[in-house]
């Protein structure tokens, strides 16, 4: 992988006027780098830099040195196309002394073509919550692998997996409690939307198409079979969704994965002796405040976005 290497210096103001010259040296190895952050006039305390939640590895009275791996300090992995980047902050703060900063510290490389994330996609989102990590992403027509483009045509089927990682924690249920399409990575009051799953997680979408939730394979996987629609045709389109990790002991109608079967009405993914948690999908499911599993409570809810792709019509 070939490196960007960054190296600036940066001129820091005092808030008594003094100004500090310095110079950042950054060396990005291929799992790892170095940073060399040498004070020039200052009376900076070098030990007191941080880079992340990391201590300097060395310091002297003029320098402070990190060779730390990208897996340590709480540096973020950031892909976008065909770019990869860790990206971190470099900080400094004293009690005793008017200096205080923080200066971005980012490794840039091209994105390997055989590397993929955890979730397997190569279009994806990862979210960190608490002890607990949302991903979100595209996968193949089985669910076996990464989905191997993001253009779908009208009426075919975009596959939609969801997980939560849960190491340290009881086993946990996933739902998608709510999804919208817009065709903007951010939602506005003005943005016009397309609803997918609604009331507490009724896939409402299958009310008038072959949308449905697959059988789970795990319990912190949720599979989507979601039938391409016209909204937002051939325009780039992305889906917001709600995610929410519950107790499975601790389910009402505010927490369930419902879709509708024609000729056979609502059905519950997860226990059809249990269909009467969809009862209310055509009305109004009444919710309860989602509580953290920190606080002893039973669950754990994050907003997540996926996206772009586009929905093509075949007859065009």
């Amino acid at each position: 992988m070939m490196a960007f290497f960054w190296q600036c210096a940066l001129l820091v103001s005092l808030a008594a006027a003094v100004l500090v010259y310095a110079d950042m040296k950054l060396d990005c190895g291929t799992d790892f780098v170095t940073l060399v952050w040498t004070e020039g006039r200052s009376r900076a305390d070098t030990s007191l830099f941080r880079l992340g939640n990391c201590f300097p590895t060395s310091f002297s009275a003029t320098e402070a040195v990190f060779s730390v791996d990208f897996d340590d300090c709480d540096f973020r992995r950031i892909v976008t196309g065909d770019r990869m980047m860790f990206t971190n902050d470099l900080t400094y703060s004293s009690d005793s002394a008017p200096l205080s900063f923080s200066h971005p510290v980012v490794c840039a490389y091209e994105r390997p073509e055989d590397w993929y994330p955890r979730l397997y996609a190569p279009i994806f989102n990862t979210y960190g919550l608490g002890d607990l990590e949302f991903h979100f992403g595209l996968m193949n027509a089985d669910f076996s692998g990464p989905a191997e483009s993001t253009s779908f045509p009208l009426g075919s089927f975009i596959p939609i997996m969801a997980s939560v990682a849960q190491e340290s924690h009881q086993p946990l249920l996933l739902f998608l409690q709510e999804c919208v399409a817009a065709t903007t990575p951010e939602l506005q009051p003005e943005s016009t939307l397309y609803p997918i799953i609604a009331n507490e997680g009724c896939l409402v979408d299958s009310l008038v198409s072959r949308s449905k939730f697959e059988p789970r394979q795990k319990s912190s996987e949720l599979h989507l079979s979601l039938q391409a629609f016209r909204f937002g045709l051939g325009e780039e389109v992305f889906i917001h969704c709600k995610l929410v990790a519950w107790d499975p002991n601790s389910l009402d109608n505010s927490k369930k994965a419902c879709h509708y079967v024609k000729e056979h009405g609502w059905e519950q993914l997860d226990n059809s002796a249990s269909r009467y948690l969809c009862a209310c999908c055509e009305s109004d499911c009444k919710s309860r405040r989602v509580r953290s599993l920190a606080s002893g409570k039973r669950g754990m809810a994050q907003q997540a976005v996926l996206g772009p792709l586009t929905i093509t019509d075949v007859n065009y």
